[in-house]
């Protein structure tokens, strides 16, 4: 009886440098396949973020007699500022900083469908508010057309006017809520840019991802849903 030995030898160092860079290369194609899908699965958590947000305005609106927030404070378009009347609907508790409780600014927990979760700013910066409310919606039309972009984070020079919902012409193409930041494309930057895109809360309670190109332009130049020609009765698309 002959005894057989295999004479099959393990891998050659070749061998496995082939499989490590062959798998180098999958990984290479993958993993940006993977970040893309993780993004496009935050963007659509920032989307209905911003369409319970929406649900949140039509309760205050039917509780307030059609009126949007107005705190007479020009600032209120800030997220920081606007969270706090909108509080009661947002269906979630926020608690003011026990340290500073007359600090709007500050809070131990703030409304987590009020922060975008591709937004790292917002959690160093703005209290983890990651929207903006627009300024059209508790400034008279005539107002709007006469303010600059500092007036609406430098000066206090045009007292804040209650805005009506009957008094939105273009409910599906106005503006009244939006990302600050654009959290989901290559650069960040805010609204008084022409670059990038974000989500867009309209006033009908829908929202849209957009690239700030596509906005109409307001008085200013810029693509900006606070100083939309018209104010409260004008158009942010066409």
């Amino acid at each position: 009886m002959t005894n057989c030995t295999s004479r099959r030898a393990g891998f050659t160092l070749i061998e496995i440098l082939v499989v490590v860079a062959i798998i180098a290369i999958l990984a290479a194609m993958l993993f940006p396949l993977g970040l893309r899908a993780r993004e496009m699965s935050r963007r659509a958590t920032c989307a209905s973020n911003l369409r319970q947000i929406g649900m949140a305005f039509s309760m205050y609106l039917a509780d307030w007699d059609g009126c949007y927030p107005n705190t007479n404070n020009p600032y209120l378009w800030m997220g920081r500022y606007w969270r706090w009347p909108l509080d009661p609907y947002l269906g979630e508790t926020m608690q003011r900083d026990p340290a500073h409780p007359n600090d709007p600014l500050r809070s131990e927990q703030t409304a987590q469908i009020l922060w975008c979760p591709s937004d790292d700013t917002a959690q160093k910066k703005f209290d983890s508010t990651s929207y903006g409310y627009s300024a059209a919606f508790y400034h008279l039309p005539g107002q709007i057309a006469a303010m600059t972009t500092e007036d609406l984070w430098k000066y206090d020079r045009f007292p804040c006017a209650t805005q009506r919902e009957e008094y939105v012409t273009y409910p599906d193409k106005k503006v009244l809520v939006a990302e600050w930041l654009t959290n989901h494309d290559s650069i960040s930057v805010g609204w008084w840019d022409r670059r990038g895109a974000r989500n867009y809360l309209f006033a009908d309670g829908h929202a849209r991802y957009l690239h700030a190109s596509t906005l109409n332009l307001a008085a200013t130049g810029l693509p900006d849903p606070n100083l939309t020609v018209g104010g409260i009765g004008g158009r942010d698309v066409p």
